[in-house]
Parts: C-alpha cells; structure tokens; sequence
C-alpha cells in the first residue's frame, strides 16, 4: 500500500508542479482564458480580477504538488486539491459538454489540450486526489518539519518571482504563435489536411401568414416580394477536424480602414512594430520607444505603432505611423504592453518588452 500512495503523490504532486510552473511562465494566457470562462458564464464583474485570480492559482499548484511529494500537513492539502480538482472537473466538464470553449488552458498555450483531453485527465486526478484524501493519515513526511517548512517557502518565492519576471519582461519559454523566428504569414495558413466546419444555412420567411424555412439550394420557384424575411439559421451540417491556422485575424490598418498588412511585409529591410494593446500607462513605456527611436534613426529603420486604440496613441505620438490591429489578436502578439518586434519581412527577428527594447539593437 505504502509503495502505490507513493506512486499515487509523485503522479499528482509532478503533476500539479508541470501545470503550474506551465502556467507561471505566461499568467496573462491564463487570465484571458479565465475571462473567456467568465464571459460564457455571464460572470463579467469578475474580468478585472481574472489576473490576480491567475497569479494565485499558479503559485498554489506549484505549493499543493510539492507540499504532496513531500508528504506536508497532508489532510489539508489532500482536501484543498480535492476541491480545486472538483472545481476544475466542472469547468473542463462544461466546456466539453457544453461546446462554447475549445481548449481550457490546463498546461497553457505550450500543451494545448482539447476540452475532452482536460476533462479526461480530470476524472483521472479526481480519482487519484481522493484516494490520498482517503488515506492522508497513512503518509508520513519524508523530512523534518522545518526542512519541509523551509522547501515550500523557496517554491513559493520562485513561483512569485517567475511571474513577476514574465510579466515585465515575457514569457521565458515563449509557446505562442508569434515567437521568434516565426512568419506571420506562414503562420496564418491553413493547416495540410484542415477541413472546415460545412454549414447549410436556412432561411425562414413569412408568406400568406404562414412561416416557410428553406435552405439556400431550394428556394421557392415562386419566390418574390411577397416573402417576408424572418430569420436564417446556421445550421452545422459535418464539422471538421479541429486544425486551424495558428494565428488568425492579423490585419494591420491605417487611419482610414485601409488593409496595409501586405504592404508591410514587404519592405525590404528591418522595421519595428510596436504592438500596445491600449493607450493606457502611455508615461509608463514612452521613454522606451524614444531611446530606441533615436537609435534606430540612425540606422534608418523605421518604427510602426499598432495598437487596437489607433486613435489614441496617435493623438500622444502625432509624428509616428500608427496603424490599427485587432484587441484580441494583441493579447497574444502582446503578452507585456507594450511589445517590440524586430522584423524582417514577415518574419519576427526577435521580441521584447518595452523594457529591454534596447536589446533588439544587437541584431542590427
């Protein structure tokens, strides 16, 4: 028995340690995917909190796993992940279920599993995590109390370091579509052997009083004024296989609603793309991006501003090329705001936070 409880607390405990520590080198990933769990759940006034939600969750896997192996006050810890990991079944449950969210963020963006993967692995560690509730008087520290006091202490400061670390300065590991080295264009392709959802779309319309519905390939060979539309419906009809482009959605436009993506790509030479989110904490990065403009000036490399807030920061910088971007698309180009992008062509030379833009020097 002693020998499977082992077996069972290392399983758990590395696991519990692997998707924190996954999660602690991007905790904006995780608050995002956490406000998508809020949006669906109509839970909106808990968006403001979802990254302090995100910072918590993360050290607390990283404390529970190790406090396991260790074998630390293990009634408590058994019963607080037995609750976390009920809770979790029910998110990864629902999004299964329920087909409004995809993926559930479990290992982040570097381990994307499907909603049926992440609710499997949680039937798995709910079973796991009850047998050690069930028998936590069973097992006994592997270390003196201080010592297992002292250990979890450190993982905990490591954990709140490494967060505090990727959030001014990104992600250590970087699993995002946009990383360094990756083209944005080969990125947006379809991937081989992709299928796309194949939808019939049904119309209804009011004729005589009465409500007739019909596809696009039947419509009534009488069809004319005297039809009164209603409504149309999408209806799924064979859905595909899941692969999509890794990056989706990515337009650079001007001022006025021209598509201009094409036209940068194809510079010849390096640019900087400075990709902001939002025109919020402008005083924060400003200095950033003159010590780098002065730099680059002199190389003649031109900066370009994208922002989902064009308007505003061209108002704070009117002698700079703002161009318009998607909000969605920059929580991910954008993990800090805002994000420096070497580029040549479509290709991303290299990446960093306002506060190591300097370093995008050294390429040049």
């Amino acid at each position: 028995m002693k020998t499977i409880l082992w077996f069972i607390r290392w399983i758990v405990g590395l696991l519990f340690i692997f998707s924190g520590l996954i999660k602690v080198n991007d905790p904006m990933g995780l608050s995002y995917k956490m406000q998508e769990f809020f949006e669906v759940l109509n839970l909106h006034f808990l968006n403001n909190y979802a990254l302090a939600f995100s910072l918590g969750m993360n050290v607390f896997e990283v404390l529970a796993g190790m406090a396991v192996i260790i074998g630390w006050r293990m009634k408590l810890f058994s019963w607080l992940l037995l609750i976390l990991i009920v809770f979790f079944t029910f998110l990864t449950g629902f999004a299964l279920f329920s087909g409004k969210i995809k993926t559930c963020g479990c290992f982040g963006d570097c381990i994307p599993l499907t909603a049926a993967q992440s609710f499997g692995k949680d039937l798995i560690l709910l079973l796991l995590i009850f047998i050690l509730v069930i028998t936590h008087q069973k097992i006994t520290p592997v270390i003196k109390p201080f010592f297992s006091g002292s250990i979890l202490v450190i993982t905990v400061g490591i954990a709140c370091f490494l967060q505090w670390h990727v959030l001014q300065h990104l992600p250590l590991v970087d699993c995002l579509p946009y990383k360094k080295g990756n083209n944005i264009l080969t990125e947006m392709k379809m991937p081989v052997g992709a299928t796309l959802d194949s939808f019939s779309i049904q119309f209804i319309y009011q004729k005589d009083g009465k409500q007739i519905q019909f596809d696009q390939a039947h419509f009534p060979e009488d069809f004319d004024s005297s039809y009164l539309y209603i409504d149309r419906k999408d209806q799924l009809v064979k859905p595909g296989n899941g692969l999509k482009p890794a990056i989706i959605d990515f337009s650079l436009q001007t001022s006025n609603q021209t598509d201009t993506t094409a036209a940068i790509f194809q510079q010849s030479g390096e640019y900087v793309l400075l990709m902001i989110q939002d025109a919020e904490g402008i005083n924060q990065w400003k200095k950033s991006l003159i010590d780098l403009q002065a730099k680059l000036q002199q190389k003649m490399i031109p900066v370009f501003l994208v922002s989902a807030e064009a308007a505003k920061i061209k108002n704070a910088f009117p002698d700079y090329t703002v161009l318009s971007c998607d909000a969605t698309v920059l929580k991910t180009a954008a993990r800090v705001k805002p994000t420096f992008y070497l580029m040549q062509g479509a290709t991303i030379i290299d990446k960093r936070s306002y506060l190591d833009a300097l370093a995008l020097l050294s390429h040049l």
